[in-house]
């Protein structure tokens, strides 16, 4: 499917400055958003949404035609988790976010009717949803992740073998309800996946979004969170391993829309191999109605061999001054020589030590993420990509 329309100002990127002349768009609030993808212009790669990203090697996922039926999946019984298909036209779709991109819009446009994963009770339980056998076929899909208010729930999307995927999540967590959701990418590494992921978060409600990227030739995973009510909680956190040539992208964009909302964002990486490349923007928007807003953001990445590039950009606005806190903080180094000193020191290799120095960095990711199973499943694959396996 390509663009037929006419491109506005907005899809190129420009806004109206007050003097009538169109400027770049300088903060995430400002983008054009659409849910058609004739809405938006071809992409160059100039973009400032696309100008870290590989986007030769997706052309046919942001412009081309996507096979919209249903994935083919694989999914785990819970009680309070129940999983079902809903119209393009059911009123919970757009609901959470709207595409800022043409990727994701290309997928809107496509699918012809969305998962619905839902969670209620307030017991605790955890559900796996797995797309696997996808093909190499472009494909799109739309999952709606809905806990109703007061439940508590876990769900986790993951992806493993072939894959062209592009793709739109929307997580809808109501009054006083607490989700934790994992978006789990252990695609083949030729598979290439973008995933568009918003939520709206109610009053008194508490969302963990993790993401985790360890296989595929390129992913890349936007996570929008819009904290809409008073009170409204957000822990974000992110862990991601590249190896050689291969594109590892997050793009994290935090709203604080309404007074006395919280948000931390943590994402920790690790890079290996000639041409490895990590791409994490994080984009924190304090509201002008956000009063007591507390917020921090930081991004962390590891460099263990030469021929590597990570990009690491966080960015905060503020439009009121009546805020707790906010802040931010980037780092991308190599080991700590005096780590490395005191563990070879007490009688370590040093390429035992170098790998212990890695477990630990990793896994302060892995321990919050809350479910025994799953750290243990993700620490065995750390140690995988420690190996070369």
């Amino acid at each position: 499917m390509t663009s037929t329309a006419m491109p506005t100002a907005g899809q190129h990127g420009l806004v109206a400055h007050s003097d009538g002349a169109f400027v770049p768009v300088q903060t995430r609030s400002e983008r054009f958003r659409s849910v058609n993808v004739e809405d938006f212009a071809p992409i160059n790669g100039r973009e400032h949404e696309w100008k870290l990203s590989p986007v030769a090697a997706f052309a046919d996922l942001t412009g081309g035609e996507l096979d919209g039926a249903r994935l083919p999946i694989e999914t785990t019984d819970a009680s309070g988790i129940s999983f079902s298909y809903i119209p393009r036209d059911d009123a919970r779709i757009g609901t959470a976010g709207t595409p800022e991109e043409r990727a994701s819009a290309n997928a809107w446009s496509t699918f012809d009717e969305a998962l619905l994963v839902s969670v209620t009770g307030e017991d605790e339980k955890i559900a796996y949803v797995t797309r696997t056998g996808l093909g190499d076929a472009p494909r799109a899909a739309h999952t709606v992740i809905e806990a109703a208010p007061n439940s508590r729930g876990f769900v986790v999307l993951a992806g493993t073998g072939a894959a062209r995927l592009s793709e739109n999540v929307e997580i809808l967590v109501g009054a006083g309800a607490s989700l934790t959701v994992v978006s789990l990418q252990e695609w083949d590494d030729e598979a290439v996946h973008l995933s568009s992921q918003f939520a709206r978060l109610g009053r008194d409600s508490f969302l963990k979004h993790i993401v985790v990227s360890l296989g595929g030739k390129v992913v890349r995973v936007n996570p929008s969170t819009h904290l809409a009510e008073q009170g409204a909680d957000i822990e974000a956190l992110g862990l991601y391993f590249a190896d050689a040539g291969q594109h590892l992208e997050q793009q994290v964009y935090v709203h604080h829309d309404a007074p006395h909302t919280k948000s931390r964002v943590t994402y920790k990486g690790a890079l290996q191999g000639a041409g490895a490349r990590t791409v994490w923007i994080g984009d924190v928007l304090i509201g002008n109605a956000a009063v007591g807003t507390d917020s921090y953001e930081q991004n962390r990445n590891l460099v263990l061999t030469e021929g590597t590039r990570a990009d690491s950009v966080p960015n905060l606005e503020i439009e009121t001054g009546d805020i707790e806190g906010a802040g931010h903080a980037s780092a991308t180094g190599r080991f700590d020589d005096e780590q490395l000193f005191y563990l070879m020191a007490r009688g370590i290799r040093e390429d035992e030590a170098r790998r212990l120095v890695v477990r630990g960095f990793l896994t302060d990711i892995v321990q919050k993420i809350g479910s025994a199973d799953l750290e243990a499943r993700l620490t065995a694959a750390i140690e995988a990509e420690l190996e070369g396996r």
